[in-house]
């Protein structure tokens, strides 16, 4: 008789994740040449997740925009137009050999961001040039007085304050009474009549229409890259990950994380707590919904001289490590992407069950990584952004070559970038693929 989920085991658990993870639901294999190699990338893969030497190390490209410049397109281009978006991303897939799906799932539709007219962010065309990647515009969307309100009436707040902070077009939902009235006062209502109001919730329902035709153009365009058989290889961009991190990204940014911390440090403990089992619960959903068990948590502000050692042991590691724990227990693997350098941090973030997350290092010594983690936890990454935008093809075979010989001993590694780079040359991109096949065979 079969066990119930909640009856199975975390390792039971992450077994049954990674049998769908290989054999997913819903997809028509355009052969079974390519249902084969599909296979064989996913278990290679968990090979390298599980500490085990696999056939050989797995090579992730990271390849953000760079399939729009391979086709001659600028990111506004394909930012605009999803035509060039499926053709882009079509060559780039069909002239190399991946391990891994390069998704276009971060191309962002630039039609939603204009008729919303999105203060978050600056884009082609809104405040860069034609060829610069989105960057995102941090700032205290949530005040240091706010933190009552917010805690009161969350819904209420982003209703009223939070989403005419963040978009010029959501400006007159400020007239809106709360909304805890609307239902004891019907003339409460009549707000939603003005003209202004209504034209929000037209341009929200229109920049949805744009979002939703944009994401099936990509959903479509990825789902004939696995039928090909490619691999995802991780959920990106799920809410919830580190606490701290989600206060300082959308809440309070930087500056008004740090003065937190020191003037009413009880706020952030107290948010951090109440969110934990959130983030759980929206990995888990995620990993329910795609059947991919590999979930991505960027970490934005734990690295080494962002805060003291103390301040991490208070705000920082505690939290995350019980978000990284629940999602652990519920079979999932947290892929934790350690921005800047993490050298300070090595010992303590050691602190996790054996074999259950990837680390995947940007500017941490991938050396030392290995002597203290390598028995603990896959690793991956630590190819420099300035490398494979400024270097030569052979600089960057041979620093890969220096990390398949020192963190991929044994296994246990992924060679990738330690970050997405939007400028790298094709020809570094295809000399890191070319040095995993040469260098990274593993002798039987």
């Amino acid at each position: 008789m079969e066990k119930e989920w909640s009856e199975l085991t975390s390792e039971e658990k992450r077994e049954q994740r990674f049998k769908r993870w290989l054999s997913p639901e819903g997809v028509n294999f355009k052969s079974p040449e390519a249902e084969a190699s599909y296979k064989k990338r996913v278990t290679r893969l968990i090979d390298a997740i599980t500490l085990k030497e696999p056939d050989r190390v797995p090579v992730i490209a990271n390849a953000g925009h760079v399939p729009a410049r391979y086709c001659g397109y600028t990111i506004k281009d394909v930012m605009y137009d999803s035509e060039k978006v499926v053709k882009a991303w079509r060559k780039y897939v069909n002239d190399f050999e991946h391990d891994v799906l390069p998704s276009a799932g971060a191309v962002r539709c630039g039609r939603a961001l204009d008729i919303l007219d999105s203060k978050m962010y600056k884009w082609p065309g809104h405040g860069l040039s034609d060829d610069y990647s989105t960057q995102y515009l941090e700032a205290e969307y949530l005040k240091a007085d706010e933190w009552d309100a917010y805690n009161t009436d969350p819904s209420d707040f982003n209703l009223r304050t939070y989403l005419p902070r963040i978009y010029g077009a959501a400006e007159p939902l400020r007239k809106l009474p709360p909304l805890a009235s609307t239902g004891r006062m019907p003339a409460g209502l009549a707000a939603f009549a003005d003209p202004d109001v209504q034209a929000t919730f037209k341009a929200l329902g229109e920049a949805g229409k744009e979002e939703m035709a944009w994401r099936k153009v990509l959903t479509d365009l990825d789902r004939e890259g696995l039928e090909s058989g490619l691999p995802y290889f991780y959920v990106g961009f799920v809410p919830g990950g580190a606490p701290l991190d989600n206060v300082g990204a959308s809440l309070r940014g930087t500056k008004g994380l740090a003065m937190d911390m020191f003037r009413q440090p009880e706020r952030l403990l107290d948010y951090m707590e109440n969110t934990v089992p959130e983030s759980i619960e929206r990995a888990v959903a995620w990993a329910d919904m795609t059947g991919i068990p590999i979930i991505f948590i960027p970490l934005h502000r734990g690295a080494d001289g962002f805060m003291s050692e103390e301040q991490f042991h208070t705000f920082y590691w505690p939290y995350l490590r019980r978000v990284l724990i629940g999602e652990i227990e519920e079979g999932l693997v947290p892929l934790l992407f350690a921005e800047g350098g993490y050298n300070t941090r090595l010992e303590i973030i050691k602190d996790l069950p054996k074999g259950k997350v990837i680390w995947l290092f940007d500017q941490t010594d991938m050396t030392r990584a290995k002597e203290v983690l390598g028995d603990y936890a896959c690793i991956m990454g630590n190819i420099s952004t300035s490398l494979l935008v400024t270097g030569t093809p052979d600089e960057v075979k041979v620093r890969c070559k220096k990390l398949i010989e020192t963190a991929g001993k044994g296994g246990g590694y992924i060679l990738s970038p330690g970050a997405t780079a939007d400028d790298s040359k094709v020809q570094n991109i295809q000399a890191m693929m070319a040095a995993a096949k040469e260098y990274g065979v593993y002798r039987r």
